[in-house]
């Protein structure tokens, strides 16, 4: 194992210090227990949003917090979920008394210690509701999940509903949308290597030089099945079809397109990757009105991509378009 650490145990800490180094007007990182709040947290009068998983996935959750986006971060140990403790310390640092929203992907630690938290806030006088995202139609029931895993569609839900309460919408309002965000978007992804842990010590999986992973989770987990590595275009009709077909989209839908890479894919297959995307759904007359490009939820080092999809309206597409000013995403602010 090559990495850039120095103890595998002390890695999420000393990330974390990272973190609050490099962002010190930002955001404002406690380690005891673990988590990050926007740095002028908390904003009286607005709903907050909440999310959090393990770490490994950067810059997922703890680069998207700040003004349009999240107001708090969870990050667990490495693939591990965060702990209701620190679930409950996030939410009473950013409540400002227009509620909370939880943001939880369908992994069952996440869901169960959200789930814990949001009852220990409720008791303690706060209003509090979840949304769960289960977008990737790759598999049911994989390593970590009851139902389907909640991946790329997170991104997108962070950002629109984070957006909506810079608005001064409601809890109920801003818990509604991040349900059609949910209701309206699909994924799946694919793996040409294995991502390593560093308390593992080695790879979580193997594929040879002529193998890739089709319908990978972002722990590594398997996916729908091993196949000989294809060109890129056959790849991408793939995981499109998958999704596509899933909604289903149809024939003058108009898209957000995201193409996700897993920790170690170069922007330029990227790229390659969403020029192909655009292809496949111009060719079904899907039109693709906005995209993100980039590596925005990975799995440490593995090399792949994800997909999704969001069907758009002129509500959702505005709400992507406001600003947003946080370390990971930022436009317009």
């Amino acid at each position: 194992m090559k990495k850039l650490i120095n103890r595998p145990e002390d890695a999420v800490r000393e990330a974390l210090e990272g973190v609050a180094l490099a962002h010190p007007g930002r955001l404002t990182v406690h380690l005891d227990p673990h988590y990050i709040v926007r740095a002028d947290a908390p904003v009286l009068g607005k709903v907050a949003l909440v999310s959090g998983g393990g770490s490994g996935h950067e810059p997922m959750h703890g680069g998207f917090v700040g003004p349009g986006m999240l107001d708090a971060a969870c990050p667990g140990e490495v693939f591990t979920s965060p702990t209701p403790d620190q679930m409950l310390a996030a939410t009473q640092a950013v409540d400002g008394g227009a509620g909370v929203l939880h943001i939880v992907k369908n992994y069952t630690g996440d869901v169960m210690n959200f789930e814990m938290a949001a009852e220990l806030a409720r008791d303690a006088g706060a209003t509090v509701e979840q949304v769960v995202i289960d977008d990737d139609v790759a598999v049911r029931d994989s390593l970590y999940t009851a139902g389907r895993r909640g991946v790329g569609a997170t991104v997108l839900a962070e950002k629109i509903c984070g957006a909506a309460a810079e608005q001064g919408r409601s809890l109920a309002d801003v818990a509604a949308l991040c349900h059609r965000v949910n209701t309206e978007a699909r994924s799946m992804g694919m793996a040409l290597t294995s991502c390593t842990v560093p308390m593992a010590g080695k790879p979580t999986f193997t594929l040879t030089d002529a193998q890739m992973e089709i319908g990978i989770g972002i722990h590594g987990e398997p996916g729908r099945e091993q196949r000989a590595v294809a060109p890129v275009h056959e790849i991408v009709a793939l995981l499109a079809q998958a999704v596509v077909e899933d909604l289903p989209f149809a024939p003058g839908d108009e898209v957000l397109a995201f193409v996700n890479g897993m920790g170690a894919t170069p922007l330029m297959e990227l790229h390659i990757v969403f020029r192909e995307l655009h292809r496949f759904l111009d060719e079904r007359g899907i039109a693709v009105k906005r995209c993100l490009v980039g590596p925005y939820m990975t799995a440490l080092d593995m090399a792949g991509c994800s997909l999704t999809l969001l069907r758009l309206d002129d509500e959702l597409t505005a709400l992507w378009d406001a600003p947003v000013d946080t370390s990971g995403l930022r436009w317009g602010a």
